[in-house]
């Protein structure tokens, strides 16, 4: 398994509290936007660096396309974090993460879904070697 660093604990960290801020403040059944740009919000408050919407090129057969693929927040270059605002949790959304960690070289991504009662029930975390 992989072995996180001090600085990737805290970034963890950071990721969780601010997810926890948004969560709190706007509560469940707003649109995924909405807890995007205010999840990033949280994340400068807090003095972490992160890019919205960072295109995923996709390098097959010897070229490069850069269609479809976007990360929704990409946190100091290091951690992917997929935000969703649903009711259903899609098993494909694992998969959906351990492949852009795959193409991106990173180890750690989050999914976080704001529609749950409790946001602790809608944060996953997975880390890959």
């Amino acid at each position: 398994m992989y072995q996180l660093n001090d600085n990737e604990e805290w970034l963890c960290q950071q990721i969780k509290d601010a997810a926890f801020a948004v969560h709190k403040d706007l509560g469940p059944g707003l649109l995924e936007q909405i807890y995007e740009v205010c999840f990033c919000h949280e994340l400068a408050k807090r003095n972490v660096d992160y890019q919205r919407q960072v295109k995923l090129p996709i390098h097959y057969d010897g070229i490069v396309f850069d269609e479809g693929l976007r990360l929704d927040v990409l946190v100091s270059d290091s951690i992917i974090c997929e935000l969703k605002a649903v009711d259903i949790v899609n098993p494909i959304w694992q998969a959906q993460v351990l492949s852009h960690l795959k193409l991106t070289g990173l180890h750690i991504a989050y999914v976080i879904n704001f529609n749950t009662a409790l946001i602790k029930d809608g944060i996953r975390r997975y880390c890959v070697e």
